[in-house]
């Protein structure tokens, strides 16, 4: 950006800066903070900070305006000292951040990115109160102002943990599982049967499966998963039903008949019924079903499973207990909204290029120096190169993201 627009947008962010409320985190002394400033080049982090009172950091924005506000997910003995080694870490935050832009599936717009990633943060929620038990009071949301949300948890019991019981967090709710240790065999031996196996002189028959812990956590999920599938499918006509089934090797076309088993056995109530009282899936007579259930389990955790939208080299941030985070209530310097803090009860209905746009109405000149468009409250934006006028909040936004100056100059 030029030195014109980065002026402006410091000037616009300080004067946010001069009335903005902010959510400080817990222990607010003992933490470190960190600051990226609006710049004509390479920008730079200014960090090892440190604030005796909420005051002197609310002093510290409106004089810098800054582009990007964080403090560090950890607790330090000496929160300013300039060496990591020298902080003396204390405990810290469990934090979980949802990296829309980079989830599985092609994304038509930035609303859609971002209703993409809302819908894998009310799946993570699902994990933290139903299967960690914390309490929704203890868990904080936060639209991060640019790709997605994040969840702070200060709850006591979380504190301590160091990063590979974090990392064993993000795996559990990552579905990293191996589908064979959801379920158990129940063999059944009759003097009559259509196996050609024996055991102990008598041949085998037909055995059930048992889904593990099928009314709690992942069990849970995963009964319910089937029984809604099954129940899909089943009202399907044949050559549109269990299409993802067809394609796992060793269940093609010459499996027609089991498919046509399981179909029939999918509209039996009881049957349904079963899996989800007592884990019990009495399919044993179809033939391959080893291989049915397996698949049905894999499919269970792909759909269930949070995708946190990390690249390999970015891996998902709670398992780094020394990360800096985004400062609630402060403005993101890629598209001049605020990071907002939620309400359990908001997270649903919030709005983000509506709710999180903080700027006014306002018409401002900008010259575009490339083509984009974005949707804000409810109007769409189309920017091609060249002088035009838009509101504020969007001359905001084009010019955090590069795509305008300020002025028609």
């Amino acid at each position: 950006m030029n030195e014109r627009t980065r002026s402006f947008l410091v000037s616009k962010f300080q004067e946010y800066y001069s009335h903005a409320e902010l959510r400080l985190p817990p222990e607010f002394m003992s933490r470190e903070w960190g600051f990226l400033e609006f710049s004509t080049g390479d920008p730079f982090m200014r960090r090892h900070r440190e604030f005796g009172s909420p005051g002197e950091l609310h002093d510290y924005l409106k004089g810098i305006g800054p582009a990007h506000a964080y403090y560090s997910v950890a607790c330090y003995e000496y929160p300013g000292a300039p060496k990591m080694k020298e902080k003396n870490w204390l405990r810290a935050d469990l934090i979980f951040d949802i990296d829309s832009d980079h989830l599985p599936g092609k994304i038509s717009s930035y609303s859609d990115m971002l209703e993409k990633g809302k819908r894998e943060t009310l799946k993570l929620l699902d994990f933290l109160i139903n299967d960690f038990g914390f309490k929704e009071e203890d868990v904080h949301a936060v639209f991060s102002g640019g790709r997605g949300y994040h969840f702070h948890i200060n709850d006591p019991t979380v504190l301590p943990l160091e990063s590979p019981q974090r990392r064993e967090i993000v795996d559990y709710v990552s579905g990293k599982l191996d589908p064979k240790m959801h379920y158990t065999k129940e063999w059944m031996v009759g003097e009559h049967g259509s196996g050609t196996d024996t055991f102990k002189g008598k041949t085998e028959v037909p055995y059930k499966y048992i889904l593990k812990n099928y009314d709690t956590g992942w069990g849970k999920r995963i009964a319910q998963y089937i029984v809604q599938y099954l129940i899909a499918e089943s009202v399907k006509e044949d050559k549109d039903m269990f299409k993802e089934l067809r394609k796992v090797s060793g269940l093609g076309k010459s499996s027609n008949k089991s498919f046509q088993a399981l179909k029939k056995i999918s509209q039996n109530p009881d049957t349904l019924k079963g899996i989800i009282e007592n884990g019990r899936l009495d399919f044993g007579h179809i033939d391959n079903f080893h291989i049915i259930m397996e698949k049905l389990i894999e499919q269970a955790i792909e759909s269930s499973k949070v995708n946190f939208g990390s690249t390999q080299v970015d891996e998902p941030v709670t398992a780094d207990i020394k990360r800096l985070i985004r400062l609630p209530g402060s403005l993101h310097g890629k598209s001049g909204m605020k990071v907002t803090a939620l309400r359990i009860d908001e997270l649903e209905s919030f709005e983000p290029l509506n709710d999180a746009v903080v700027f006014g109405e306002r018409t401002v000149k900008i010259k575009a120096i490339k083509p984009f468009a974005v949707q804000m409250k409810r109007k769409d934006f189309i920017l091609e190169e060249g002088v035009q006028e838009v509101p504020e909040y969007a001359a905001v936004y084009f010019m955090c993201r590069g795509a305008a100056e300020y002025g028609p100059n």
